[in-house]
């Protein structure tokens, strides 16, 4: 489980800083009819390389996870249903010797 919240975590943070952003900022100060100051300012992020290796290895884990997790699902039902007829079949034996 806790495998699996660290691939997915890391898959999150690849995709929020995948996003590109670049944003600008101009500023002036104006007295009268004359500029005082001028100035701009340009924030840029870049895109980061995006390993399809790993992407594609994180992927198998997370599928093969699923998979695991749905053995122990059909594991732990067929254990609830073996503990329920074992209790019902005590259940009717103590009630017929009354």
């Amino acid at each position: 489980m806790k495998r699996t919240m660290a691939l997915f975590a890391a898959l999150v943070l690849v995709a929020a800083t995948g996003c590109m952003e670049k944003k600008t900022e101009s500023t002036s100060t104006v007295s009268g009819t004359d500029t005082v100051s001028s100035s701009t300012t340009t924030i840029s992020t870049t895109v980061p390389a995006v390993d399809t290796a790993t992407t594609a290895a994180a992927k198998a884990d997370v599928k093969e996870l699923g998979k695991d997790a749905a053995e122990a699902g059909r594991e732990a039902a067929h254990g609830t249903g073996t503990a329920m007829e074992t209790a019902g079949k005590e259940i009717q034996r103590k009630t017929k010797k009354n």
